[in-house]
């Protein structure tokens, strides 16, 4: 297949991956606080505190199916303490997979059984799922108490809404808190099945192909030309595709200085590194239509501020992820090749250096607002000394550099007092 020639999807106004580590701040929601997917609340170490979640079987136990029947199943928190214990329940969907949802993805509804009323929250947090439910009538960040040697029940009922993605056969929920008021073992996980989708899973592979020299460069190393090729087989995925492009040099090269060109509609179009450095390629359509090849053309190359002076390996890797506030990738591939600066002419072919005249010499004079160093001045046979060569020249339309280099000279000389006259006249002349 020929390269890819057409892409819709603009190249350089890409937003940057939010990766999973980023941050640990909780975000607003709805004038409340709630943890990001990332940073979800780990039990707690140490002994204390103590309490435990226990997830009963789903009921019916048949899979789910996109917008049709749900399923309940009991949630249990135990305090086997002897003081009562806060607890902030979390269910989080999904977690660690590639697979983004949206709130309209997953039903979700909470009952009490043994427990004070309850109000139900879905929150969306970087392309990840999560349930939240509280005292009702309470901020959502409010929490229970969970008696001494006693325990809490309430009956959780989940769905499948009519977009949940087609390439995930399954809804995994784990239990937890936004605070650390687990035991170390007290989590607990349940994976409720989901009906396939018409079709088989979608699936995707990706690999570089090398093409060769870059059009115009007579060395490979000078510019580098690749194909990224994607091989996708059954149904569409449930979003459009997002490729991140990491270049990767050993740990000594500093400044690299990397560009970055993917063909888009015929012509080579420029990739601008985003804060991490890494480039992200235009969107590849969920169901690679609209497009002439599943293939991106890329160059790669160094730029004109680069450190490096000689050929080096680099390795180019590529991560294809379902959404871009999500960091797992469902596809990642990797290439090595050398890469280095062109070389630049010091000189015009044909045009050497021209030699400095016998004898002579060159002083040059820097000043700045607090000092200035003045260059020795070196006096021929015969006993006067030259100045030849420039002088220093510092701001614009001043003659504040000419003065100083004249003033070194004078001084050389002994002849302070002429300097301090004709700066006087010079002023004159000014005024």
């Amino acid at each position: 297949m020929s390269a890819r020639t057409a892409v819709t999807a603009a190249v350089t106004t890409r937003r940057t991956f939010r990766t999973a580590a980023a941050t640990a701040v909780v975000a607003a929601v709805a004038g409340t606080v709630l943890m990001p997917l990332s940073a979800y609340a780990a039990p707690a170490t140490g002994g204390a505190p103590a309490l435990r979640i226990e997830l009963g079987a789903p009921v019916p136990s048949g899979p789910l199916t996109r917008g049709g029947a749900t399923e309940s199943f009991d949630l249990t928190v135990t305090n086997p303490g002897d003081k009562a214990a806060p607890f902030h329940p979390w269910l989080l969907g999904n977690l660690g997979s590639p697979v983004a949802l949206k709130k309209t993805d997953v039903v979700f509804k909470v009952d009490e059984v043994n427990a004070p009323d309850t109000a139900s929250f879905i929150g969306q947090q970087d392309g990840g799922w999560q349930g939240v439910f509280y005292p009702a009538g309470k901020d959502l960040s409010a929490g229970f108490e969970v008696p001494a040697g006693g325990k809490l029940k309430w009956k959780v009922t989940v769905g499948l809404g009519k977009g949940y993605p087609v390439n995930s056969n399954a809804f995994e929920l784990r239990a937890s808190t936004t605070s650390h008021e687990l035991a170390p073992d007290g989590q607990d996980t349940l994976t409720l099945k989901a009906a396939p989708a018409t079709g088989p899973a979608a699936k995707l592979s990706t690999h570089f192909e090398d093409n060769g020299t870059c059009d115009g460069a007579k060395d490979a190393s000078l510019c580098k030309q690749l194909n990224l090729w994607y091989r996708h087989e059954g149904v569409a995925f449930s979003s459009d595709l997002v490729t991140r492009l990491t270049v990767k040099f050993p740990g000594d090269v500093k400044n690299p200085d990397t560009q970055v060109r993917v063909m888009v509609d015929g012509k080579w179009t420029d990739v601008h590194p985003d804060r991490n450095g890494d480039f992200m390629l235009p969107d590849m359509p969920k169901d690679f239509d609209g497009v002439s090849a599943d293939t991106f053309a890329l160059q790669v190359k160094l730029g004109p501020k680069t450190q490096i002076t000689r050929p080096t390996l680099v390795t180019l890797h590529a991560g294809v992820a379902l959404d871009e506030k999500k960091v797992e990738y469902i596809s990642t591939t990797a290439t090595d090749f050398k890469l280095a600066p062109a070389k630049q002419a010091t000189s015009k072919p044909g045009q050497p250096k021209a030699a400095k005249p016998a004898g002579s010499t060159t002083t040059q004079v820097s000043q700045t607002t607090s000092s200035s160093a003045v260059s020795p001045v070196t006096a021929p046979a015969g006993g006067t000394p030259q100045a030849s060569g420039s002088l220093a020249h510092t701001g614009s339309d001043s003659n504040t550099g000419l003065y100083a280099g004249l003033a070194a000279v004078l001084v050389a000389l002994g002849g302070a007092a002429a300097w301090l006259g004709a700066r006087r006249r010079g002023g004159a002349a000014r005024a």
